[in-house]
């Protein structure tokens, strides 16, 4: 978006809120008053058409959660409660506060962080109450920040809540804010030193394409890092974190490693970054101020450019398996000490200066066995390929291995009972485990897998193809070092919508506007959908002829709710085998495990990413 920042009375802006929002106060019969501190200059310098949207989503959120009392609009002198290290404000002299402050439902503080996401409310039934898309504090966020802003929520259940809006009394552009090139000539590393200790700010292109993000120039980090002394031949490590002081600690730990360092603050800087320098490892955040880690890591893995960068992940989030399962090299639980992080780089800086990766192929059956390894077997795979439970075992006491393919019909340890005993070794819980067999599964032992293992394919006339994918996965190979005919088989299985032509889907949602958001996508990939605004209605739509081939299934459902069909659905036997992907609004930890145990085949968080959606659709159909 343009910002066309001009001179703004304070006065016109409390008239323009005035004037809006008295005649809804007086309909709700409800206190308004809007206030300007006195001490401040009359005018404002910035875009005052972007300002009227952040406010008028403010204040029409205020009166919409508030039910009695009263809504206040004060314009202030802020002496703090912004971020510290914020790249303009921390600068700015004065910072102008805005608040709206209101005596309404107020916001739990678990979910206070979630109201700024796009297609999010506090409370689960919100949006059935109050109406609404949960995209105006998303959108109010973002135009703060394009303003040299930033928003910050202080709110008590059931007492209210207050939205205030920092901006510099002068508008400075973000790009401009960076630390004041140098007067003098310097030398390279005295150049390098400066822009290390300086805190470089921000550039805010939430969904931007790679491109676009490329175009706005090389400094798109937060902090100044090695992109432009990186040389041909150099390592480097791409830092997606947005705690300034962790990503500066983190660089200077990856230089004693030998990297050179990229940093981006933002999920979507980082993909972007990803694409453009491809680098040799990713650390990633989960708790990003734009996107999900898990949102990042999954574009990370859809997309053939970045699927093979080994990706460490680094968060508060404590969810090592879930990482693991989407293709991560590892995880570590913060905080984190010196020594873990060092540890960390090593681990990535000994993963990639191995060229050859190994690999345990565990199969009694010969012919299987071989075909398994000619299958995945190149210059850049050493399998090592065993035909029982107990040489697998006794293969991972002798040697490190990168990822593993294990039949469950073995002649004497059965292979869940491997799996298990493996993940009671320290040393061995993270190597990736992918289960290839012919066993007809329980629903038991079918969830019991999916939380040990990576993932389980079941063997059929397609299944080879899945199994080198997932092995490619999991052992990081770059697909465009393959022979040709195993890169076309990739490259097939992942750019081909045959897999989704023709086949018929059920979307289980109570909101039209999600329904309709999703049938366009998947119709485009000539996708038959059919539509259950209730679980009742869902449970009568499968019975329809033709059944469903997949279901999609919100969580958050009035009466019945998505857990509760799932189960009712896995009670007709002729419904055991069908895929259920669950929807939940919200990907909190424990999430996934109580889809699975309701007897969803796997889940997604919205707001849905439509890559990753029918990347799920792929993989669930693909038999």
């Amino acid at each position: 978006m343009p910002v066309e920042p001009r001179e703004v009375a304070l006065a016109d802006i409390t008239d323009f809120v005035d004037r809006s929002f008295r005649p809804l106060a007086e309909q709700k019969d409800l206190g308004f008053k809007t206030d300007v501190d006195v001490n401040l200059p009359t005018l404002i310098h910035t875009d005052p058409q972007r300002l009227q949207q952040i406010l008028k989503n403010l204040l029409a959120n205020a009166f919409k959660f508030t039910e009695k009392g009263s809504v206040s609009f004060k314009i202030g002198t802020a002496s703090g409660g912004f971020s510290p290290d914020h790249p303009v404000l921390r600068t700015a002299r004065p910072v102008v506060c805005m608040a709206v402050t209101d005596t309404g439902i107020g916001i739990e503080r678990e979910k206070q962080q979630i109201v700024f996401e796009a297609f999010q409310q506090a409370q689960g039934g919100s949006s059935r109450k109050y109406g609404g898309t949960g995209l105006g504090l998303a959108i109010s966020r973002e135009l703060s920040r394009l303003l040299g802003g930033e928003i910050r929520l202080v709110s008590t259940p059931g007492q209210g809540s207050t939205f205030t809006l920092y901006l510099p009394l002068t508008y400075v552009h973000t790009r401009l804010a960076r630390v004041e090139a140098a007067s003098t000539e310097l030398s390279r590393d005295e150049r390098l030193q400066k822009e290390r200790q300086a805190p470089w700010p921000r550039i805010d292109l939430p969904g931007a394409s790679a491109a676009a993000v490329a175009e706005t120039g090389p400094w798109t980090g937060e902090i100044g890092d090695d992109r432009t002394f990186i040389q041909p031949g150099d390592r480097v490590v791409l830092i997606i974190e947005d705690d300034p002081a962790f990503s500066r600690f983190l660089m200077d730990l990856a230089h004693d490693q030998g990297f050179k360092a990229l940093i981006a603050s933002r999920g979507a800087n980082g993909l972007a970054l990803a694409r453009e320098m491809k680098p040799h490892a990713i650390t990633l955040d989960i708790s990003l101020p734009d996107v999900d880690g898990w949102r990042v890591l999954d574009r990370l893995k859809d997309d053939p450019v970045t699927r093979h960068i080994p990706v460490y992940m680094i968060s508060v989030t404590d969810e090592p398996e879930r990482s693991l399962q989407h293709g991560a090299l590892g995880f570590l639980h913060k905080p984190a000490d010196k020594d873990a992080l060092t540890g960390v780089l090593s681990t990535v800086k000994s993963f990639v200066e191995r060229q050859v990766k190994n690999l345990l192929v565990v199969e009694d059956d010969d012919v299987q066995r071989q075909s398994i390894v000619e299958l995945i077997g190149n210059g850049d795979v050493q399998i090592s390929a065993v035909a029982s439970g107990q040489e697998a075992l006794d293969a991972l006491a002798n040697q490190h291995f990168d990822c593993m393919v294990l039949d469950l019909l073995l002649p004497d340890v059965p292979g869940l009972e491997v799996i298990q005993r493996i993940k009671k070794q320290p040393t061995l819980r993270n190597l990736p485990i992918v289960v290839y067999t012919g066993k007809d599964l329980s629903r038991k032992e079918e969830t019991a897998l999916k939380r040990l293992s990576q993932t389980v394919i079941i063997k059929d006339v397609k299944s080879p193809e899945r199994l080198l994918d997932e092995t490619a996965l999991f052992l990081h190979r770059n697909t465009a070092n393959l022979p040709d005919a195993k890169r076309e088989i990739l490259e097939r299985l992942h750019r081909s919508d045959t897999v989704l032509a023709g086949k018929r889907v059920l979307i289980v949602d109570d909101d039209i506007r999600n329904i309709f958001a999703m049938t366009a996508v998947l119709e485009r990939h000539k996708m038959d959908v059919v539509a259950a605004e209730s679980g009742m209605d869902a449970l009568e739509q499968i019975e329809k002829t033709p059944p469903p081939d997949i279901v999609l299934m919100d969580i958050m459902l009035p009466e019945m709710d998505g857990y509760e069909t799932t189960r009712r659905i896995r009670e007709k036997p002729q419904f055991k085998g069908l895929p259920v992907i669950a929807l939940t609004a919200k990907a909190m930890k424990g999430d996934r495990e109580k889809c699975i145990e309701a007897g969803a085949s796997d889940y997604i968080a919205k707001p849905v990413d439509t890559e990753q959606l029918l990347s799920l659709l792929r993989v669930w159909l693909y038999r």
